[in-house]
């Protein structure tokens, strides 16, 4: 009879580090996973019976990184909740303060977080190896210096018009509080110019972003990648080679069902919003897909469910956030059978667990469904149905893809400003529900907000890392990592990188933690928590 082993992982994340992974091994092969959040935020509780625009200051400190996204999600809550009229300028002003910010998180991610992976001794025998070692060892690797260097540029557009970054509150409901020059605006194609000619089209593509737009199926990216040296040579052309080469094509699957809310809500479309035309109004559509069926439909909000049978909350499970009311449970061990996250278990009251985050975006572009004004790539889901599903390797290199997208769509936006426009209309204040959302880098965000009396009554967030590393739903199905870590190969248990790939592939964003332990053995020597 075989041997199962279990390895408890902690933390798993490298910057946002409170995700901790137990896996079952046997025979090399992950058998069963639990994917635990082991901090409580709590700005749920934290921001009920506050000013109906605390939301605008608070939010964006839930995370360094994509506090942009907060933002956004939290001044469109209160958008639809007041009935507010939103100026063509103040919604492209939005706009480019997301995309700046997911530009820094991309590079951020990719060089500082996932690519070094590829620097553990396992890979010592792949021919691409030394190179690897050579571009991305930390600190010393000649492109990780250029990536983590580069991940700073764009949000110098974002201070240009939200005055600093992070933590800035220049999107509020009725538009920003900016009226930035045409100075502004020049600076900012500076600054975006500077990313294309010395890190986009040298360093990522090897080749101008023109040319890498013509590419529209697996075979064309084959030919590409064949075209040229400078083409395979790219960063983006060697993490394809080697990523095949050491197998990260073969495992990380997930669930098979994705989704996305859409992001970038069209500027001469989205004037008034609410709640029900926002999917009809996005550049970027919005919807969910099933793999088992190859189906796109539309997705809504009002089917969303969180449960919580197996997360630290006293309260009702399979309620809409809504009406949810969080109540954290004042003691709690860790039981796997029964409660063991911090993270509840957000499903489709229909389709169940699904998948969030670049993968989920770029399968979704690629569908059919939308109006013909909106986003279409059909690139990532002819690899997804000719590769037979999602893995390590696709759901990576679909974010790599967003790069030039996202830069187009910048260009752009900057393009469009109308400067002695309006950037503001002050809005009327009142009681009501409102629903904002957006898709941070990492995947589907969302901020609903309960205004009554002028105050909040109920605030809940659901982020995509909520999605992705939420634990057993009521009726034990597994969250969208621990479905992905099943069948992953774990060549050695003392260090398991192949678990590293899985979880890193969705770039769970949590609290930063820091644990210290034996390099030779695995065993936690300490363990410090920083603010």
């Amino acid at each position: 009879m075989a041997v199962i082993e279990t390895l408890d992982i902690s933390p798993v994340g490298r910057v946002e580090g409170d995700l901790d992974v137990r896996v079952d091994i046997e025979d090399g092969v992950v058998v069963n996973a639990w994917t635990q959040a082991a901090l409580f935020r709590g700005f749920e509780v934290i921001l009920r019976d506050k000013d109906a625009q605390a939301g605008l200051i608070v939010t964006p400190r839930a995370c360094g990184i994509c506090g942009a996204s907060h933002l956004t999600c939290a001044a469109w809550a209160l958008d639809t909740a007041w009935q507010t009229e939103v100026p063509r300028n103040a919604i492209l002003a939005r706009n480019l303060g997301q995309i700046a910010e997911s530009l820094q998180s991309l590079a951020r991610h990719h060089y500082g977080l996932f690519i070094i992976d590829l620097t553990n001794r396992k890979y010592a025998g792949s021919k691409f190896y030394e190179e690897a070692m050579r571009r991305y060892t930390p600190y010393t690797g000649k492109h990780y210096e250029i990536g983590i260097s580069i991940s700073g540029r764009p949000v110098e557009i974002y201070a240009l018009f939200g005055g600093q970054w992070p933590h800035s509150s220049y999107m509020v409901p009725g538009g920003v509080m900016c009226t930035p020059t045409l100075t502004d605006v020049t600076r900012a194609w500076s600054v975006l110019e500077h990313i294309r000619r010395s890190w986009i089209e040298p360093i990522w593509l090897g080749c101008s972003m023109e040319r890498y737009e013509q590419i529209r199926s697996y075979e064309d990216f084959m030919a590409w990648l064949e075209e040229s040296p400078a083409h395979a040579d790219s960063d983006l052309g060697l993490f394809w080679r080697m990523a095949e080469d050491v197998g990260l094509g073969k495992f990380g699957r997930g669930a098979g069902r994705y989704f996305s809310w859409g992001y970038l809500p069209h500027e001469n479309k989205y004037n008034k919003p609410t709640i029900d035309s926002r999917g009809a109004c996005v550049i970027m559509k919005g919807g969910f897909y099933d793999s088992s069926t190859d189906q796109h439909k539309s997705i809504s909000q009002d089917q969303i469910r969180e449960d919580t049978m197996h997360a630290w909350y006293d309260e009702t499970s399979g309620l809409h956030p809504f009406d949810r009311v969080t109540t954290p449970t004042e003691r709690n061990s860790t039981d796997f059978g029964g409660r063991y996250s911090w993270s509840t278990a957000p499903r489709h009251a229909e389709l169940g667990r699904l998948e969030t985050g670049p993968l989920a975006r770029q399968l979704i572009a690629g569908g059919k469904h939308g109006d013909s004004w909106q986003h279409h790539d059909p690139l990532i889901l002819d690899m997804y149905r000719k590769l037979g599903g999602g893995s390590v390797l696709l759901r990576h290199f679909a974010r790599m893809h967003e790069v030039v997208t996202l830069y187009r769509q910048a260009e752009r936006i900057l393009r469009e400003f109308r400067l002695k426009d309006l950037w503001y209309i002050k809005p009327l204040e009142r009681d009501g529900r409102g629903w904002g959302a957006t898709e941070a880098i990492r995947g589907a965000l969302c901020h609903w907000i309960d205004v009554q009396d002028g105050k909040i009554k109920n605030y809940q967030i659901i982020s995509p890392t909520t999605w992705n590393i939420g634990p057993r739903s009521d009726t034990g199905e597994l969250g969208p990592i621990e479905q992905a870590l099943i069948g992953t190969p774990v060549a050695n248990v003392h260090d398991p990188v192949e678990v590293g790939h899985v979880c890193r592939s969705y770039d769970s964003c949590l609290v930063c933690t820091v644990h210290a332990h034996d390099s030779r053995t695995g065993v936690e020597l300490a363990r410090f928590r920083t603010a």
